[in-house]
């Protein structure tokens, strides 16, 4: 876990509002920065290759291959063909977690109730699988697309028995992550509660999103030094731009 990095060049700001989704393409060497505005949020995110959208996030490679249970700062997210999609360079509340997923309609209906746009308007209840497919839609991706979520900020832990743990509070407001981009990354967000969250209301949590120009490269040396792999997957991320 580390500190926030310093203030660097803002090249734009906004801000996800609970429930919301949104997708972008990060560019080499820039920055993404998430901040947790009031407390308690979950983001799902889902990564390509910009590029070559069958390249994509493999979580299953991003732990095994980093020696991990969990994705904090000094780790990277690897893509199916062993390049980085990104790496996390600051992460002040230490943990996502890469094994909730997200739910659907019937399985939000279910947790919270009836919340459908007839009643509620703007204010419905929202999906992390159909808001996700709203975004892949935009850069032509369907359902069969649709595969590993990482939700940032939340942390969810494995006891003795073998049982999903989650725990509430793991990001306080002002909690922040940053995602450098080695490669042109396409990143898709929805700003909605983790599946396992206890809380039995629909709530989802803002978080501010800003895009930073990066200087210079030093900014994956804690990658580089977590894990010799780390050295190796940046290394076949930098050649594509030979």
């Amino acid at each position: 876990m580390t500190l926030p990095a310093p203030v660097r060049p803002t090249l734009y700001r906004e801000v996800l509002p609970g429930g919301g989704h949104t997708s972008f393409v990060l560019k080499r060497g820039q920055l993404l920065r998430l901040t947790d505005i009031e407390g308690g949020a979950n983001v799902g995110l889902l990564l390509f290759n910009a590029q070559e959208k069958s390249e994509r996030l493999n979580l299953p490679d991003s732990l095994k291959c980093q020696h991990t249970a969990k994705l904090t700062a000094g780790h990277c997210l690897y893509s199916d063909m062993g390049r980085v999609l990104a790496a996390i360079v600051s992460d002040s509340c230490g943990w996502s977690d890469s094994f909730g997923g997200v739910l659907n309609a019937d399985e939000v209906q279910e947790k919270y109730g009836d919340g459908n746009y007839q009643q509620l308007r703007n204010g419905f209840y929202r999906n992390g699988v159909d808001n996700l497919l709203v975004e892949m839609g935009k850069w032509d991706m369907q359902l069969q697309d649709l595969l590993m979520t990482l939700n940032l900020f939340s942390k969810v832990t494995v006891d003795a028995n073998g049982q999903f743990q989650f725990h509430p509070g793991n990001s306080k407001a002002g909690d922040v992550i940053e995602l450098y981009a080695p490669m042109d990354t396409l990143v898709v967000l929805t700003a909605l509660q983790h599946p396992l969250d206890p809380n039995p209301e629909y709530a989802p949590k803002p978080v501010k999103l800003s895009w930073h120009r990066v200087s210079e490269d030093g900014i994956t040396v804690l990658c580089r030094r977590t894990r010799e792999e780390n050295v190796r997957g940046l290394h076949n991320t930098d050649r594509i731009f030979l």
